[in-house]
């Protein structure tokens, strides 16, 4: 299994990210290359990002399989002229500092078509990554499948397939988010069914990605509001299923599961469960204690 979670990109670069992702036992993971919220970002230091690959190679990370994930702010399906331009620049300056790095995938949401009509807002994305995409640099950007909160686009498989078909390039593909596809109507329990389609719609090539987290909503609810495994309304039977299904099996699962709180704690600490999770979806056998195991491990 490749598997690993979302961990932070901090003063030493790829380098603190990999430290990171060591500890929790992973294999993969999935980092920004600065705040999602703003433009902020620090030169790459070459020695630091050669030190990740050697400390990855020496734990049997792959660097194919780690994930990059754009910034929140980059909204392709805007109908602002202006903030598309913004989209197109800043994902560029994502791709190169992707390269730079050695990172072969970067994941990005489709983004809102606020005010407009839904084609009009599947048209931008078109617009906006077609210009992207002619830079030529060897990184795949993957269209994240979204909750459908808003008016938010990549909500279910016409969309993607709109998208994909009418770009029509290698360096497009897709990363499925569980609690996404769960919130935006999709049953897991028949996740078998969800794949034939999008075989038959867009190719299952196209899938290089999977983001594993559980959902706090109900079936459909359109809100994006992610639960730990097995701790909210899809399940770990459920999950343990998707992660197994032949197709994904293979490819990088990421956990962007909630971190724990210490409700015993004034100071309100929270603590990242991805070590624990990992190791229970590797074990195939969920544990209800899991986070309050967490809390108790992190005080010692």
């Amino acid at each position: 299994m490749i598997i690993g979670s979302h961990v932070s990109y901090g003063k030493e670069g790829l380098l603190t990210s990999v430290k990171e992702a060591i500890s929790y036992g992973a294999n993969t993971f999935m980092f920004y290359t600065g705040a999602p919220t703003n433009t902020i970002r620090k030169d790459i230091d070459s020695q630091n990002t050669k030190l990740a690959w050697d400390l990855m190679k020496e734990n049997n990370i792959d660097i194919n399989n780690v994930i990059c994930h754009a910034p929140y702010i980059i909204n392709p399906a805007t109908p602002d002229l202006e903030k598309r331009n913004f989209a197109i620049n800043f994902l560029i300056q994502e791709l190169q500092r992707c390269q730079q790095l050695g990172i072969k995938y970067i994941v990005l949401h489709p983004g809102s078509s606020v005010d407009i009509s839904i084609d009009e807002g599947l048209a931008n994305i078109v617009t906006v990554l077609k210009e992207v995409l002619r830079k030529n640099i060897p990184v795949t950007i993957l269209i994240e499948t979204m909750a459908g909160k808003g008016s938010e686009r990549g909500i279910n498989i016409a969309e993607l397939a709109y998208i994909i078909k009418e770009i029509d390039s290698p360096y497009l593909g897709v990363c499925l988010d569980t609690c996404h596809l769960h919130d935006s109507g999709v049953d897991l329990t028949n996740f078998s069914s969800y794949l034939e389609e999008f075989a038959r719609e867009i190719g299952l090539e196209k899938i290089k990605c999977l983001h594993l987290n559980d959902s706090k909503n109900i079936l459909g609810a359109h809100k994006d509001r992610h639960a730990n495994i097995g701790f909210g309304q899809i399940g770990f039977q459920t999950l343990l299923n998707v992660i197994n299904n032949e197709v994904i099996n293979k490819l990088p699962i990421i956990l962007e599961t909630p971190y724990i709180g210490d409700y015993d704690d004034d100071k309100n600490r929270l603590y990242p469960p991805y070590k624990y999770e990992i190791k229970m979806l590797r074990e195939k056998k969920f544990n209800p204690d899991l986070l309050n195991l967490i809390r108790l491990e992190y005080k010692k």
